[in-house]
């Protein structure tokens, strides 16, 4: 069996005026998220934002401003998630990052993972999100930190 990495991206794509895209997960609908996706062997994290993006959405994120956020949080595996890595694996890293798109775009979602997509406020978005980490991420998009 193939698992995954336990380290991650978590990408908040937003518009200058703080729009943020959420997505709906195909697994548990009603968990709204950005885009996260598992380092592949080998990759950087910005390179597995850069795919992921474009599978999630899409979206070319080398035609935007991708910015590497600078930190990354480590959580605990959510327990309908643990099959996904190898026995024992109980924590992943996830590096976060933000993607600036001039205007609220029309998304192409990948099916399998995601139902539909919404685009929110920033403070609509991080009350919407089912992770505690894409909330604080959007939080600190509020405050202008990131």
């Amino acid at each position: 069996m193939h698992y995954k990495t336990p380290e991650s991206v978590l990408v908040v794509i937003h518009t200058p005026d703080q729009q943020v895209l959420l997505m709906e997960r195909a697994d548990h609908p009603d968990w709204w998220q950005s885009v996260t996706g598992s380092m592949e062997s080998g990759e950087l994290p910005e390179q597995t934002a850069v795919r992921e993006i474009l599978e999630e959405t899409g979206l070319d994120a080398t035609q935007f401003q991708l910015q590497d956020w600078g930190y990354s949080n480590q959580y605990e595996i959510y327990d309908c998630f643990r099959h996904r890595y190898a026995p024992g694996v109980t924590h992943n890293t996830e590096h976060v990052f933000g993607l600036v798109v001039p205007k609220k775009l029309n998304i192409t979602l990948a099916p399998r993972e995601h139902l539909r997509y919404i685009w929110l406020s920033a403070q609509l978005a991080a009350d919407k999100c089912f992770s505690p980490s894409n909330q604080a991420a959007i939080n600190l998009l509020i405050k202008g930190q990131p």
